[in-house]
């Protein structure tokens, strides 16, 4: 893999785990993460391997895919027998699938509670042998949003004196932080950021363009279009659905290499697009924020927020998925007016200011692309427009919701 020495979270946490003590992980993006505690596991799992020797719990399709793979290369000498719990794909197959005992099951939490529920007890009896449990972006995990699945999970799962319980994370939120104050330092290790600021990474350049809300697009295709930019892989993240297939077909429109990636689309198509990304069949990945966490694509080059996140933790995600394992890359935010308590919020967390982002002018902007996003910006949603008026015709449909 490539991999010559290890990472300073793999160094400080793999020999704790190996010692049999739970641990809480925190650690920049492209640290190594995955591997600080597969590693172990794998090992652990050498020496008495039977039926479902660890559940990893992750809060997306894309990163339970990921963590798969890393799984699979580590373990590519020992048997391993490993399977990925996700929504999207056929409920009975992964009942199957659990039935038959898998050493690695990685899950997103609504999928496993849903089989917990309803798929029986020969599928998740497995579970209640489980030796260890990871939460993968353990912050994100423990969030009201996944509250109700998480409990079904933990409810099937051994309790805390029977099991390793390790987390990890790129940002050590308050819920993270009251597990480590419930627990004694014989139980527990933890690796913390030794500072807010380090979590986003010294070779990542963090800019601005402040810009009126109305003509977002516009700079947008001036940036990507750019003579130093036209050939940078580049993800943009947006915070709704609607937006991504807005810019989507923009993009396309423009003549630009572009995919999307948000939860509106069926399983299959986000795996096509991501790995069309991947493989830079695609220059340009337009993501609702379920590409932000943990996801590795080393040809990313650069990161555009066309819409600011609300929360800061969310920016930091985001801006990890460039300047990874040490490599160089940019994060370009366009801020508009509505923005800027949110950029003091995000440079208050991360701990230094955006530099203005000089390249792209206010005139060039007007002379080249003002008027043809707005043509091609007021087309596109006539289309979309027309194939929902048309679609609504047809068989009802189950009304999708607007955010990711």
């Amino acid at each position: 893999m490539a991999i010559r020495r290890p990472s300073q979270i793999q160094t400080t946490c793999i020999p704790q785990i190996l010692k049999g003590k739970d641990c809480i992980g925190g650690a920049r993006t492209g640290s190594g993460k995955t591997i600080a505690f597969a590693a172990p596991i794998l090992q652990k799992l050498s020496e008495d391997p039977f039926g479902v020797f660890a559940v990893v719990l992750t809060p997306t399709r894309e990163l339970a895919l990921q963590i798969s793979e890393q799984f699979a290369a580590l373990g590519a000498t020992m048997n391993l027998r490993q399977t990925v719990v996700v929504g999207g794909m056929d409920m009975i197959s992964q009942a199957l699938e659990l039935q038959r005992r898998p050493h690695i099951v990685i899950a997103t939490p609504g999928r496993l509670a849903d089989h917990v529920r309803s798929s029986g007890e020969e599928a998740i009896a497995g579970l209640r042998l489980a030796k260890f449990l990871v939460l993968d972006e353990a912050d994100r995990l423990l969030t009201p949003g996944f509250a109700d699945d998480m409990t079904d999970c933990m409810g099937i799962l051994p309790g805390a004196k029977k099991r390793q319980t390790l987390l990890f994370t790129a940002t050590i939120t308050d819920s993270v932080m009251r597990i480590k104050d419930g627990k004694s330092s014989s139980e527990l290790f933890v690796h913390e950021l030794s500072n807010k600021a380090i979590s986003i990474p010294d070779s990542l350049s963090q800019r601005y363009l402040f810009i009126p809300s109305h003509v977002r697009e516009a700079y947008l295709a001036a940036l990507l279009e750019l003579p130093t930019n036209e050939k940078k892989s580049a993800i943009v993240f947006v915070n709704r659905t609607s937006t991504a297939e807005v810019i989507r077909r923009m993009l396309r429109q423009m003549g630009l290499r572009v995919t999307a990636l948000h939860s509106q689309l069926a399983q299959r198509e986000r795996i096509d697009s991501l790995g069309r990304f991947r493989a830079e069949a695609a220059r340009v990945l337009v993501a609702t924020d379920v590409a932000s966490r943990g996801l590795d694509i080393p040809v990313v080059q650069m990161v555009i927020n066309f819409d600011i996140p609300a929360d800061p933790d969310d920016y930091i995600h985001r801006v990890g998925r460039t300047a990874r394992a040490g490599r160089t890359g940019e994060s370009i935010s366009l801020v508009t007016e509505h923005d800027v308590v949110r950029i003091q919020a995000i440079e208050k967390r991360v701990g230094q200011q955006m530099t203005t982002y000089d390249d792209v002018t206010e005139n060039m902007v007007i002379r080249d692309y003002l008027q043809s996003t707005s043509n091609i910006r007021r087309e596109v949603l006539m289309d979309i427009e027309r194939e929902e008026s048309s679609s609504s015709s047809g068989p009802k449909r189950k009304k999708r919701k607007a955010y990711s």
